[in-house]
């Protein structure tokens, strides 16, 4: 949704009356997210709709707990429920700023607390080098080395074209459309530079060509992506459901680690505030008081 088009203090009257049923609020509601996003709040609300079996301007708390409750029965961990009713919660925060509902019922519902687990899911460097070093296929080492290189999200990366990519002096940048429709460009070394300009060397791909392409042709499903990151992990003999998100934490961690600055981080990755970068920093710190008792 555009700045514009937000309520601000007076203006809340004039959205009045824009939306008379659920079917056209949820559509305000994802207008503009990408389609990843919009496939996976869509499943989430009609999930919900489904449990509570009345129109959203009839749901009650005590039907958004219930729902609550019903997530933490099924068994789903933590984070997943804080993710699902966080959904919820941005639509009924929405819909009351759009004067269809009476007020915003998920204000009062508060999220369970969620354990950060990120540094189990920060990969060293020597085990990317190891993945690296035993990914045979010319495409997948290409393609696992900028998701580290550039710390791109799987859907940027499936998502690249042959016109993404422009030379920078003796290597390259990468032009990458990213969450919440913000682009960035990514300066690349010179040896994954080069790696990508052999993926297409003695080709006729064009500009709209996407960069890595499905055995069926077309751009390389997320699916796929998690497919050969898995099982180059599994040939690095790293343990546990690694995902190509995996990449992103590592390249975060490594940059810092290495004394790239916060900021360049945060820019180079498109964090939308330094506190999301800055937990990197904190889940693989590099002193503590601990460390200062005799025990």
């Amino acid at each position: 949704m555009s700045k514009a088009l937000v309520p601000r203090n007076g203006q809340l009257a004039q959205f009045a009356g824009q939306v008379d049923n659920d079917g056209r609020l949820i559509e305000l509601w994802l207008h503009g997210k990408s389609a990843n996003t919009r496939s996976y709040y869509r499943a989430d609300v009609e999930r919900f709709l489904s449990f509570v079996g009345r129109p959203l301007p009839q749901v009650t708390l005590g039907d958004l707990q219930a729902f609550a409750d019903a997530l933490a029965e099924e068994g789903l961990a933590p984070s997943s429920q804080a993710r699902k009713l966080a959904v919820i919660k941005s639509l009924l925060a929405f819909g009351a700023r759009l004067r269809y509902l009476p007020f915003d019922v998920g204000a009062a519902v508060r999220a369970p607390s969620v354990r950060d687990r990120l540094s189990e899911r920060i990969l060293t460097e020597e085990q990317v080098q190891k993945m690296l070093a035993l990914e045979t296929d010319v495409r997948n080492h290409a393609l696992l080395r900028l998701m580290y290189g550039a710390g791109l999200r799987v859907s940027e990366a499936c998502a690249l074209k042959w016109r993404d990519l422009q030379p920078r002096e003796d290597a390259g940048q990468v032009n990458v459309f990213g969450k919440g429709g913000k682009t960035r460009n990514v300066l690349l070394s010179h040896g994954t530079w080069e790696e990508l300009e052999d993926l297409r060397r003695g080709t006729d791909l064009g500009p709209e060509d996407p960069v890595f392409v499905s055995r069926k042709g077309g751009h390389l499903g997320r699916m796929q992506v998690f497919q050969i990151v898995r099982e180059a992990a599994r040939r690095a003999g790293i343990k546990g459901k690694v995902s190509p998100h995996w990449l992103r934490h590592a390249h975060a961690s490594h940059a810092l680690d290495r004394g790239a600055p916060p900021h360049l981080v945060q820019a180079t990755l498109g964090h939308a505030n330094l506190a999301t970068t800055s937990r990197y920093a904190h889940a693989k710190p590099t002193d503590s008081s601990a460390r200062y008792l005799a025990v």
